[in-house]
């Protein structure tokens, strides 16, 4: 056993959570990012301004959202580059065959594959045969076996959410917004999970709601500490940055978690607000304004889960413009810092708690 355990450490491969729930799948969610979603918007925006070459080049960095996410992973994983590069075709395969839940397939098959690729790197003499052909047998191997079901239980997961918020718009747009938006400011990805899940549709609008809770009330609250510059980093990056100071005095997360439980259930129930870009957008909030940017995409252009749960394209009212900016902007900025301004009254939170550091 101690042996086994010395090859572990010496080739640097750790099973923990925070490697794999945490390290993985914030760096897939960059890969993702980095892939099909600013495809999408390059995508949408071709299409609609007539520009053809940029549709094309929307559709090209669509077409890698697999092998980036598994390279996205490797490198979190800290893979060595024959392994790394390797992971390219695993990631294709698997988000090929996964389908409607690719990147869930990506995720735990790039994984595995990297850390086998890795057990094996530069063990033989015929490394640049070994290591290649284990990484992509073991992860094309595992994307035909084991991809399709983890897609399609993904997506009937998603369903799930998507149905039961259609069914119990309140309370599911209480719970989706509050979870999502926590998510998003834990030291693990919301967006990920998103996309994962395929939330799109209402839950998807509740997702959003959540995240730009977090993000914009914790942006605006904490303005007398951080000025524009606190500003702009958590409205426009993330609310992780306040990480430290939930954990020196959780009473600081009240307001975005209650405006959360606001914005939720007006996304669903008044204005009913849906997400039908790429379900990615609906766990990104504010971060480069991708969540509003995919509720306009998924107006136009909604994305493939969207449209096979029925989703169609619709040319939006200003009603549709006065949900999004509500629910995205004007409610969080409002409603956080009043909350958090009761919680400063009772004690709860005192000047200097919200500080950046």
């Amino acid at each position: 056993m101690d042996t086994f355990k010395a090859f572990l450490k010496r080739k640097n491969i750790e099973f923990s959570a925070r490697r794999y729930g945490i390290d993985a799948l914030g760096a897939m969610a960059q890969g993702l990012f980095c892939s099909l979603l600013i495809g999408t918007i390059v995508k949408t925006l071709g299409q609609q301004t007539g520009v053809s070459f940029l549709a094309d080049i929307g559709g090209y960095a669509m077409a890698v959202s697999g092998p980036a996410m598994a390279v996205a992973i490797g490198y979190a994983l800290q893979a060595p580059p024959m392994v790394l590069f390797s992971l390219a075709a695993v990631g294709w395969a698997a988000n090929a065959e996964g389908g409607a839940g690719g990147p869930l397939a990506v995720l735990l098959i790039a994984i595995v594959a990297a850390e086998c690729g890795k057990a094996v790197s530069k063990e033989t003499k015929v490394d640049i045969l070994v290591t290649p052909a284990v990484t992509i047998l073991t992860g094309v191997a595992l994307a035909k076996w084991i991809a399709p079901p983890i897609g399609a239980a993904a997506s009937a997961f998603g369903v799930v959410i998507d149905s039961a918020t259609k069914l119990q718009p309140f309370w599911m747009g209480i719970a989706v917004s509050v979870l999502v938006g926590v998510a998003l400011t834990l030291p693990i990805s919301s967006a990920a999970i998103c996309s994962v899940l395929g939330l799109t549709g209402l839950a998807g609008g509740a997702a959003l709601a959540g995240c730009c809770a977090q993000m914009v009330g914790f942006a605006v609250m904490s303005f007398r500490e951080n000025g524009w510059g606190g500003l702009v980093s958590q409205g426009l990056g993330t609310s992780m940055l306040q990480m430290p100071n939930i954990v020196k005095n959780p009473r600081v997360w009240i307001a975005p978690i209650a405006t959360s439980a606001v914005t939720g259930p007006v996304a669903t129930c008044l204005f009913r607000l849906e997400m039908n870009g790429a379900p990615i957008n609906s766990g990104m909030g504010t971060c480069g304004l991708c969540g509003p940017i995919g509720v306009w995409t998924g107006w136009l252009a909604p994305s493939e889960g969207a449209l096979a749960r029925g989703a169609q394209a619709i040319s939006p009212t200003g009603f549709d413009w006065l949900g999004l900016l509500l629910v995205s902007v004007v409610l969080p900025a409002a409603l956080c810092p009043l909350l958090n301004a009761l919680c400063r009254k009772l004690g709860w939170v005192k000047d200097g708690d919200l500080t950046l550091s």
